[in-house]
């Protein structure tokens, strides 16, 4: 089987021979400059090194931009040795550190009222507008259908858009302050999702729509119950009636902090599948496997055991083991791996965690759920 079947598979709950063994978060933030430092040529080669399968976090993006159409221009506005200040044209700025795990803030964000997103919404957020897609489209088209890997259609977050825009604060607000704010740039932005992706599966098969929220901390979600189903659920049936109607298999959500909670209303939703299921922000992967059999999940492993011990190490192997025969689990770790991990010690978690993969068969006790 290909990584791309297995993906598809293991997270469908269908017969397939291993679970892919995939990156799903490596050292690619403040790590890895400092492991190429001490290892010239790493990071060229580090996926080949470790034998990951797929591309990127195994499975794989396209370049067509599907956020605002300025998202990607900065102008550089201040620096000095340890930061660096960046504005965006529609008027976000963020502080960089130069040196951290996790190295950016947003200092000024671009919504503060009404005119502000109307604003925005005119001049930005045309998914017919130019620079859309990039200029070698057809040629990633025919690589894409001749691909052995996973690939998806970005969404940047039925909360995860407003939240980038205006702050967890003020869009906190705004739920009770603004109401009809909030669901004008959800429902908006989830549109203008569907229709830039009408244009894409016309020539290209895709196997998720994969959704960045971020909308926990390790208290649980940033709404509650009753705000996700009456903002969010609904453009969430938007998002998989189209992957019903365009035969895309998966509806991934991407939302760090204890999502335990969180899981059972995406599920009620018509999401199937989460991660990274933060270790340390209280998931239980067991129990969540015991409350949605139909959910799948990737991720799970704690990245802060990578430099702590072998018997730490061993510990999250033994967990991969077990939740891969639970069924619908793809393990990987937690989150980016953090600046103290020397590569080697990531290495061995991840060389270990390879052997795990291909010697445990996922169980097929948990196979398909109707309608999941």
């Amino acid at each position: 089987m290909t990584s791309r079947e297995r993906f598809v598979r293991v997270l469908t709950g269908q017969p397939v021979d291993r679970v892919p063994f995939m990156k799903v978060f490596g050292g690619t933030n403040a790590v890895l400059p400092d492991w190429e430092r001490a290892h010239p040529g790493l990071g060229q080669s580090i996926d080949a090194i470790l034998q990951f399968e797929g591309r990127y976090r195994g499975w794989d993006t396209t370049r067509v931009n599907a956020d605002l159409s300025c998202a990607h221009t900065w102008e550089v506005v201040a620096e000095d040795a340890e930061t660096r200040t960046l504005r965006r044209p529609d008027g976000m700025v963020k502080l960089f550190v130069k040196s951290a795990d996790y190295h950016h803030q947003t200092i000024e964000f671009p919504v503060r009222c009404r005119a502000d997103w109307e604003r925005i919404k005119a001049r930005w957020l045309d998914p017919d507008g130019p620079g859309r897609f990039p200029a070698d489209w057809a040629a990633q088209v025919a690589l894409y259908r001749g691909r052995d890997f996973p690939l998806q259609l970005t969404h940047r977050g039925v909360y995860g858009f407003p939240r980038v825009l205006m702050g967890d604060e003020a869009l906190a607000y705004a739920f009770y302050d603004d109401p009809a704010l909030v669901h004008d740039i959800m429902d908006t932005y989830t549109d203008f999702a569907l229709r830039l992706w009408a244009k894409m599966t016309r020539e290209v098969d895709f196997d998720l729509i994969e959704c960045w929220e971020d909308m926990a901390s390790k208290n649980g979600s940033m709404i509650s119950p009753a705000m996700f189903r009456e903002f969010m659920k609904p453009n969430y049936e938007k998002i998989r009636a189209f992957a019903n109607a365009n035969g895309i298999p998966i509806v991934l959500v991407d939302s760090d902090g204890n999502i335990m909670e969180l899981a059972e209303l995406m599920l009620e939703a018509g999401v199937n599948a989460m991660y990274p299921f933060e270790a340390l922000a209280g998931n239980d992967v067991d129990l969540i496997r015991d409350r949605l059999p139909g959910l799948g999940i990737i991720g799970g492993l704690r990245k802060e055991a990578m430099a702590e011990s072998p018997a730490a190490v061993s510990a999250e192997l033994a967990k991969a083991e077990r939740w891969i025969r639970r069924g619908r689990f793809i393990p990987g770790p937690d989150h980016f791996v953090q600046s103290h991990t020397r590569w080697e010690q990531y290495r061995a978690f991840m060389e270990g965690l390879r052997q795990v993969v291909l010697r445990t068969p996922a169980d097929l006790s948990s196979q398909a759920v109707a309608g999941q």
